[in-house]
């Protein structure tokens, strides 16, 4: 194209383009040319063209280099009017490469132009490089030129809408994903504010309320962002702002969309749950692409009522139906943030209500229940917002709180007056474990649950106090006994314990007429481990039962070899648990044992103590009776230790009454004397035998003979010795009086 050719440039033979009402903005052309004149012709005859309501901005490049300089700043210029032929021949074709491959840029429409008649791409070019129209300097009339433009920026309209759309699903389909993974409701209605603002190409600033059921119909702000972030769980009310008050309760009374100043309420419409996100902008929400919003709005209105059923299901989860506040899986996970965040400031505890059970089992479960509620309701209400109070337990509660609120005083404090239940008032008193937000161990949530356990387990036992602080000897402790109790299991099964037994005398003869079983725990170093120490062990782990039959079989045999040996009137006698006593089919036990060995009940005596008489005696009673019908005798151990009621003495069948060692002691002292004569003569009077454990010395032994006690056990005769030293006792002296003096006892 010269300034010579015969054709003037552009004929005035344009295209009829009605204009309508002008839009905001314009649309982006750029012409890449190395002659000036082409720049200035160009846009002159494409100054006053109006296309889809928008005038033409004209950007100017003079090489490719400059092109490509002015897509890479610009990415919304809709046309390029690109020269072939610049700086190199093909400058203009390698401007179209990059446009597509480099930049990847899809929506630009790119018109070639040159000034050479004879010169043209190649086909595969214009196809590769999505080419929109090819023409020489000399075919561009005016009309030529603006049907080429109307053409490049409609189709370039069309392909913006289009990859729009496909933008816009896209960015609904993450958001709501990334809106679904938030299962809390206040996370979901937060990301739904940051997600609608960026839709609409907006700073996140807005809020999502939403009718609280239970606070009167109150709206309260769901979530927040922006400015509003402080507001999340709060009442709309104390944004003290009439105009969002008013809009989001418009929009929620009509359920509809609201444009206001400055902002948009959009209506989530759930089945079940409504909201209304309020969004700060000063567009109008006709600017925006209504089918998308909706889209996307339908996506949240499902997401919200699946956050709301999430949220119902973490109340339950975390919430006790029973009083209303936390339950114990909350509780632990106050603790594990505790335990993550250390704070000495900060203290745990667990409350536990002592003989609970006695106000369900004398007043109904129903007086019980309110009796907790009302517990929760003073704990709650007078500790105040900063502790944490949950229910962890049918009658413990849980507290995280500041160290001089939760401490033994206050709580005791708390626990002074009565608690209404119904028409009842009921006063309480509690034991408390307490372990440190400092967590000096670096224990976990189910850690700290385990110290104030811990602690709560050695004020129950140790405190007169009824309150503990952990310390981590309480925790050495404990794994000490645990590691004991496992093997004592293993050692038990593997049956590695041993019954010995430690004879009894009769005073008149001093003969041999009877055995005690004593449970022994022999080490792999040759020591032992003291009953008194594995025996409570093995109570607690309820294995005392299955050893308890076990000693009773060992008791039988024993009977047996006695009975191959001709000691025909030699008994045996065993000390029976609690737990083993309380066994459904105990007497039956028993009877079952004498019978597998085929020995006589009166050669086996069971020893009780007074506990197991005065947990239920008309139980025990009813055991013993049993017992005796069977032949097998019955004798009360230790008696004199406890503190129960001598009435049983009457009502029970029993032959004889062990005087603990403790008395026998001291029966050198004027009191020890009184005592021990008051129970020999009550004995006397019963027509009840009387055995004295524990004498290990001559001046004992003549005591208890002039007070005609018939039978004692002691060092002074002999120590407990395993089955076959026994024997071998026995066997010293043939016939049917084995005696001891007292050298047997240095034997």
């Amino acid at each position: 194209m010269s300034s010579n050719h015969d054709e003037p440039l552009f004929l005035n033979d344009d295209p009829e383009e009605l204009p309508g009402e002008l839009t905001e903005g314009v649309w982006k052309l750029l012409i890449v040319d190395d002659d000036q004149e082409i720049h200035a012709v160009t846009k002159m005859a494409l100054s006053d063209v109006i296309i889809a309501n928008r005038t033409l901005e004209f950007l100017h490049a003079y090489s490719g280099e400059e092109a490509l300089d002015a897509l890479t700043d610009h990415d919304d210029i809709a046309m390029v009017l690109l020269d072939v032929v610049m700086e190199t021949d093909d400058a203009g074709l390698n401007v179209a490469k990059a446009i597509r491959e480099e930049l990847n840029n899809d929506e630009v429409r790119i018109v070639l132009r040159t000034g050479q008649p004879g010169y043209a791409p190649e086909e595969s070019v214009v196809k590769s490089y999505d080419i929109n129209d090819y023409k020489t300097k000399t075919e561009l009339t005016r009309s030529r030129l603006l049907t080429t433009v109307f053409s490049a920026i409609r189709s370039y309209q069309q392909l913006r809408t289009i990859n729009e759309n496909r933008r816009g699903l896209r960015k609904i389909i993450h958001s709501a994903s990334n809106l679904m993974e938030k299962h809390s409701i206040v996370n979901f209605s937060e990301g739904v504010v940051t997600q609608l603002a960026s839709l609409l190409g907006l700073r996140a600033e807005g809020i999502v309320g939403a009718r609280a059921p239970d606070k009167d119909n109150e709206i309260i702000v769901l979530g927040a962002a922006g400015h509003f972030a402080g507001s999340i769980n709060k009442t709309l009310r104390s944004l003290e702002s009439q105009r969002i008050e008013q809009g989001v309760q418009r929009c929620l009374i009509e359920r509809r969309h609201i444009q206001l100043e400055g902002a948009t309420v959009f209506f989530i419409d759930g089945q079940e749950h409504q909201a209304a996100a309020y969004i700060e902008t000063s567009e109008s929400i006709e600017n925006y692409d209504q089918e998308l919003l909706e889209v996307f709005l339908a996506n949240i209105a499902v997401g919200f009522e699946n956050a709301n059923l999430f949220e119902e299901l973490r109340s339950a989860a975390y919430l006790d139906p029973l009083t209303g506040i936390a339950n114990r899986a909350e509780f632990t996970r106050k603790l594990q943030q505790l335990s993550e965040y250390p704070n000495k400031n900060q203290v745990a505890a667990i409350v536990d209500i002592d003989h609970f059970s006695d106000v369900n089992d004398g007043l109904g479960q129903d007086v019980g229940n309110a009796l907790l509620r009302s517990v929760a309701l003073r704990l709650t209400e007078q500790l105040g917002e900063d502790i944490f109070v949950a229910r962890i337990a049918a009658d413990v509660f849980g507290l995280i709180g500041p160290v001089n609120l939760v401490s033994p005083q206050n709580l005791n404090e708390l626990f002074k007056l009565p608690f209404r239940a119904g028409e009842h008032y009921i006063p309480l008193s509690i034991t408390s474990g307490f372990t440190s937000g400092e967590n000096p161990e670096q224990a976990n949530g189910k850690g700290l649950l385990k110290q104030v356990y811990i602690a709560l387990k050695n004020a129950k036992k140790n405190s007169f106090e009824r309150f503990n602080y952990y310390r981590p000897y309480m925790e050495e402790e404990t794994q000490r006994r645990l590691h004991m109790v496992r093997r004592l299991r293993a050692d038990f099964a593997a049956r590695k314990l041993e019954v010995w037994y430690q004879p009894q005398v009769d005073l008149n003869t001093g003969c041999i007429i009877g055995v005690e079983s004593l449970l022994r725990w022999p080490q792999s170093d040759g020591s032992f481990i003291s009953p008194a120490e594995f025996i409570p062990l093995a109570e607690y782990s309820g294995l005392i039962v299955d050893i308890g039959a076990w000693v009773i079989e060992e008791a039988c045999q024993q009977i047996r070899r006695f009975n191959e040996r001709d000691y025909n009137n030699i008994r045996i006698a065993v000390n029976v648990s609690v737990p083993q006593f309380r066994t459904r089919d105990f007497p039956e036990l028993i009877e079952q044992q004498l019978n597998n060995h085929q020995v006589n009940a009166d050669r086996l005596e069971l020893e009780i103590t007074e506990s197991i008489v005065m947990e239920d005696p008309d139980f025990v009673a009813d055991i013993l009776y049993r017992l005796k019908q069977q032949g097998i005798h019955v004798a009360i151990d230790d008696f004199g230790v406890g503190f129960s009621s001598l009435s049983y003495l009457q009502k029970l069948p029993l032959d004889r009454l062990k005087i603990d060692k403790t008395f026998v002691h001291n029966s050198s002292q004027d009191s020890g004397r009184i005592i021990i004569e008051t129970i020999v003569d009550m004995a006397h009077r019963l027509g009840l035998g009387i055995v004295a454990e524990g004498i290990e010395d001559q001046q004992q032994l003549e005591y208890f003979t002039r007070l005609q006690c018939a039978e004692a056990q002691g060092y002074y005769f002999a120590r407990p010795m395993p089955a076959e030293q026994l024997m071998k006792l026995l066997e010293r002296e043939n016939g049917d009086c084995v005696s001891l003096s007292s050298s047997a006892a240095s034997d």
